[in-house]
């Protein structure tokens, strides 16, 4: 049911603990990680999945966007913050689309819903995402096919039925 999704990309690399952790080692590397992870999940979804970065202590820094893996990522321009740039996207889209923005900033979550946007909590997100990627593998595993008919004979039968293909050989 989610159309857009806007991710507040620090806020949930500090909510969900394998990036956390991995994000202390090298924030890089965690910001990498999450967009992996969302471009799996868009790719079984299809929804339209934007991560935002906050770069507003960043001197200098002007707003870049680029796509990844089928995620738009923006990074925002100095004294702008992801909340901020956020709310703004969050006006933007058109009415009828069903607009999520994870973040489990408590304010964030009062504005933006303020706005008509729904919110989804880090942990929340982090279960979607990961029941949606586990269901998948599991579907995958069920359409794998199985052990042959050969496999199931008992051997007799097999013996038989191998002795018949010889002869018409």
């Amino acid at each position: 049911m989610i159309d857009v999704l806007i991710v507040d990309g620090y806020n949930i690399l500090n909510g969900w603990p394998e990036l956390a952790k991995l994000s202390e080692e090298s924030l890089e590397h965690g910001r990498d990680k999450l967009i992996e992870i969302l471009a799996n999940w868009r790719g079984l979804c299809g929804n339209q999945v934007i991560v935002v970065f906050d770069a507003h202590l960043v001197r200098g820094g002007v707003q870049t966007s680029e796509v990844v893996d089928g995620i738009q990522v923006i990074y925002t321009p100095e004294g702008v913050t992801a909340d901020q740039a956020i709310e703004k996207m969050v006006q933007k889209i058109p009415d009828g689309l069903s607009v999520y923005v994870a973040t489990s900033d408590y304010i964030e979550q009062r504005l933006i819903f303020g706005k008509g946007a729904y919110r989804l909590p880090a942990r929340e997100l982090r279960k979607l995402v990961y029941s949606t990627l586990q269901d998948n593998r599991r579907q995958i595993t069920l359409n794998r096919p199985g052990p042959t008919l050969d496999a199931r004979l008992p051997a007799e039968l097999r013996r038989v039925l191998e002795e018949w293909r010889r002869q018409k050989s």
